[in-house]
């Protein structure tokens, strides 16, 4: 459930502008829509579903898109638009509304159609469509799977993404292999539920089978990255290839969404509280450096103070020190929305109880990284970049080139942020 917005390409107004909002999926996705519109006067607002609050931005980012440009042309497409097709459509600002299984196909962009939005539940294939360059990033993100099989009670992608389903290991590796020759240094692999790789391919080769493979025959990546995981489907060949390939970032982000065992099993998740906190233990035990991140909801239908209390308490348990927290969101159609609800002004006040306790955890953690040497992935504009650990460095002694990777020296931290100086190895970079 992660989050994230692509900034916006407003230096040319004759070119497609990609609006991505929500997961890193559609970010990648947006990308390709990119590519595939080169020269148009066209906005795309690649949407997100995941909460009513992702629906509302959506919208915003629509109508602020028309009184931006004028004249272009205005698309919406991702999870928003394919559970609302008509709903979208009927907005003024609005051309036309393309689902999530056409908004990678050329040939769709070019007709004239108001509404291309298709069943995405009878979608069996996906592809690992990416765009050959990232103007925005210094990492690349490619799609690995797509769609969810599960039926967790508070969420409606999987109606937005179809069931599961993956790209075969073939086609992975050469795109990596295409992006590496590239220049890019660093892959992060993404997916809706990118621990249920592999079922649906010849042979059912595992999540920890790809991995194997994109490390062995692509030996020039560098760093390789996997998007949100799902704890309880991290089996031994994974755990093993997580812990021990130093070219695997040591840096997990594990879809936990709640701390307490009611509130678990009224989610339709398939874990226990013990079994999130043995995870992260065995995990860090076999590679001390791995920092947990976790998608946590605040408020979900029927949680108590206790409920609500163990949920704060994994923050410390599990040393999450990337949080991503949402209070919880009604999505029509889901169980969860007819569940006794909780007051909206609890659930945000217990959202940014969350946030408080995860920052204090993230500041005690970055502290304890001061006067350590860190490889960073150098990103715009040059005095910015991630650690392995997924930790935000930034540097005030000159810039590196843009996707290079830097030593450098962690002198303090402020605000969510590691202040450090460059390397004298780095400075030549």
């Amino acid at each position: 459930m992660s989050r994230m917005r692509a900034p916006s390409d407003t230096a040319v107004m004759t070119e497609p502008q990609v609006i991505s909002l929500g997961c890193r999926l559609n970010l990648a996705e947006g990308e390709t829509i990119r590519s595939i519109l080169q020269g148009q006067d066209v906005v795309v607002v690649n949407s997100c579903a995941v909460t009513n609050a992702a629906v509302v931005d959506t919208r915003a980012a629509i109508r602020r898109a028309r009184r931006e440009r004028p004249q272009a042309q205005i698309i919406v497409t991702g999870c928003a638009a394919q559970l609302d097709p008509a709903g979208f459509a009927a907005m003024p600002e609005v051309d036309r509304v393309i689902g999530n299984a056409e908004k990678l196909d050329p040939r769709i962009w070019g007709s004239n159609e108001k509404i291309v939005v298709s069943d995405i539940m009878r979608v069996q294939q996906t592809a690992p469509h990416l765009a050959t360059s990232f103007a925005s990033h210094a990492r690349a993100f490619v799609e690995v799977q797509n769609g969810c099989d599960h039926r967790c009670t508070f969420c409606a992608i999987p109606f937005g993404r179809g069931n599961s389903r993956s790209v075969p290991a073939g086609a992975v590796i050469d795109r990596i292999t295409a992006l590496v020759d590239a220049g890019y240094s660093e892959v992060v692999l993404t997916g809706v539920d990118l621990t249920s790789y592999g079922p649906d391919l010849p042979g059912a080769p595992s999540l920890a089978m790809l991995v194997e493979r994109i490390l062995k025959h692509v030996p020039k990546l560098a760093r390789l990255r996997l998007s949100s995981l799902d704890s309880v489907e991290i089996d031994d060949r994974l755990f093993d290839v997580l812990t021990g390939e130093a070219r695997i970032m040591p840096h997990l982000h594990l879809s936990l969404q709640a701390g307490d065992d009611m509130i678990l099993k009224r989610m339709k998740r398939r874990h226990s509280r013990a079994q999130s906190l043995a995870i992260v233990e065995r995990l860090k035990r076999s590679r001390p450096t791995i920092a947990i991140g976790a998608d946590l909801i605040a408020g979900f239908p029927t949680e108590d103070d206790a409920m609500f209390a163990n949920t704060r308490a994994l923050i410390d348990d599990c040393d999450i020190v990337h949080a991503h927290i949402f209070p919880y969101s009604p999505r029509a159609g889901t169980p969860a929305a007819r569940m006794p609800q909780i007051d909206p002004a609890i659930r945000k006040a217990r959202a940014a109880a969350l946030r408080a306790g995860a920052a204090a955890r993230q500041s005690t953690w970055l502290q304890s990284l001061v006067g350590s040497r860190q490889s960073v992935l150098v990103e715009r504009p040059g005095t910015r970049g991630h650690a392995p650990n997924f930790a935000d460095v930034r540097w005030l002694d000159g810039p590196a080139p843009a996707g290079t990777i830097i030593d450098v020296t962690i002198t303090g931290s402020t605000q969510g942020i590691l202040m450090a100086e460059r390397a004298a190895q780095g400075l030549a970079a």
